[in-house]
């Protein structure tokens, strides 16, 4: 038998084995739609898509990961527990009679209560969103904390580079935690000059090698996804912005990304410190000493909000269950935005239910997006939100990043999280609900805004696709479970 006979022999042997160990392990592990992407990969392409599955397969977190996030938890538990340096604001808050159950909902799910007295302000312009946040920054007498997504040292950025290094050297506690992958070239790159400043720099969810389960997670692309920002436990920021210029470097030939960012005072700023210091535990496993007397919050305003972090380390689904009770409670209009629409059955059924009881849904993304196999997947569910009466538009004037939901004027969602699988269980996200009319009015004037930039899309200009188009998108629409 010759050597290439052999050869072929072995990978077709080690093909076969492998097409069955799929068929035995994957249904079991994943839902349907997973496991059916899955061995659609493995059996078109058996050893790449293997490989692929042991660096991408398992959406569960390493043991030692785990056991990190929970004994965070525990240690944030006991900080809440302790006297604060301020009397808290009551609790409950005195909730609109359609919130209260929401309310329990929200926090059994993410662990943190609505929360009254504070004060809320949107901000559209990276650049202006990023001198505001560096001013606070020269303002800051205890400590700094940040955690991104992505990070790049830009025109848009050097004026929070610097502020960061002046903080330090007023002997300010800044830490920058960042995504490993998100900012990586930051991170190679740029990181050693806040080093070299007093910042301290951290990754989150590092990369490494494959099978040291300790360090790294269990797929690469299960990252932390967040964008918050800390200052002395007073001011905070949380929203879809991250910390680039808005081109991201020209990526899309020179169409700029439209986000929004909250920047928050009053007791809800403890709840995203809350979730810095639970990530930046996992990763150092330390707790900054001057957290532990309790964190600072103190009446500002008289918004009710909640924060709702998410992820992994989370037993469900968290946030799309919020979600999911919201749309099946919508009775009048509901409004979404997102840059990426990939809808399992759960959420589109939610949006049926909420078309049949009435309410108007409208769905707005963006007209051109930044990632073509995602991309096409989602267009590819065009045809089935149209036909259970779901509004869809397209924004015009760029990618729009920002993700927001409200729900017939008087309950909101913001934050990090896309309406797609991958932001609802494989990212680390943080949002917010607003409660009352007065929280989100000024949202749903923002949402009115990006429709008046929009154009409808109909079955019409669906059914004008073609075909081999409509076949690319129903080929990337087999693997949304995993993109």
């Amino acid at each position: 038998m010759s050597l290439s006979v052999l050869l072929l022999a072995l990978h077709n042997l080690f093909s076969f084995l492998i097409r069955l160990a799929a068929l035995a392990v994957l249904p079991v592990r994943h839902s349907p739609p997973t496991a059916m992407a899955w061995l659609l990969i493995v059996f078109f392409w058996p050893l790449p898509g293997a490989a692929l599955y042991l660096l991408m397969g398992s959406t569960r977190l390493p043991r030692a990961r785990k056991i990190r996030h929970e004994k965070a938890m525990r240690l944030l538990r006991r900080i809440q527990d302790k006297p604060r340096r301020v009397d808290p604001t009551p609790f409950p808050p005195v909730l609109p009679d359609h919130a209260e159950r929401f309310a329990r909902l929200g926090q059994k799910l993410g662990k943190w209560p609505v929360v009254a007295g504070n004060r809320m302000e949107f901000i559209h312009s990276a650049a202006g969103l990023f001198e505001k946040l560096a001013e606070d920054i020269d303002g800051a007498e205890h400590h700094v904390d940040l955690l991104y997504y992505i990070f790049a040292a830009d025109r848009v950025t050097r004026p929070l580079l610097e502020s960061l290094k002046r903080a330090a050297a007023r002997k300010v506690e800044c830490r920058l935690l960042l995504d490993a992958l998100g900012s990586k070239a930051f991170l190679k790159k740029h990181a050693h000059s806040l080093q070299d400043a007093g910042v301290q720099v951290v990754e989150a969810l590092p990369l490494g090698r494959l099978f040291r389960r300790n360090r790294v997670t269990a797929r690469y692309d299960l990252r932390n996804h967040r964008k918050l920002a800390v200052i002395d436990g007073r001011v905070g920021y949380m929203g879809s912005h991250n910390a680039i210029d808005p081109t991201y470097g020209g990526k899309a030939k020179g169409i700029a990304w439209h986000d929004l960012t909250l920047r928050l005072e009053g007791p809800i700023v403890s709840q995203l410190e809350g979730v810095f210091l639970e990530d930046w535990f996992v990763e150092t496993e330390e707790l900054p000493p001057g957290r532990r007397n309790g964190i600072f919050d103190s009446p500002k305003g008289d918004f009710l909000l909640q924060a709702v972090p998410s992820g992994p380390a989370y037993a469900t689904e968290n946030f799309q269950r919020l979600v999911l009770a919201a749309l099946f409670e919508a009775r009048e209009r509901v409004i979404i935005t997102t840059p990426y629409l990939i809808p399992d059955d759960g959420l589109l059924q939610a949006m049926e239910v909420a078309v049949l009881n009435g309410a108007r849904v409208d769905l707005i993304v963006p007209e051109k997006v930044d990632q073509r196999l995602v991309g096409n997947a989602a267009e590819a569910y065009t045809p089935r939100l149209l036909e259970i009466g779901v509004n869809l538009f397209r924004y015009q004037p760029g990618i729009l990043h920002a993700k927001t939901m409200t729900v017939d004027g008087r309950l909101a969602f913001f934050g990090s999280s896309n309406f797609d699988i991958r932001s609802f269980s494989l990212n680390f996200e943080l949002n917010l609900i607003l409660y009352r009319r007065s929280e989100t009015s000024s949202l749903l004037e923002i949402q009115e805004a990006y429709l008046a930039h929009s154009r409808p899309l109909g079955m019409e200009e669906w059914n004008r696709l073609p075909l081999w188009e409509k076949g690319f998108m129903g080929m990337a629409k087999l693997l949304s479970p995993i993109l």
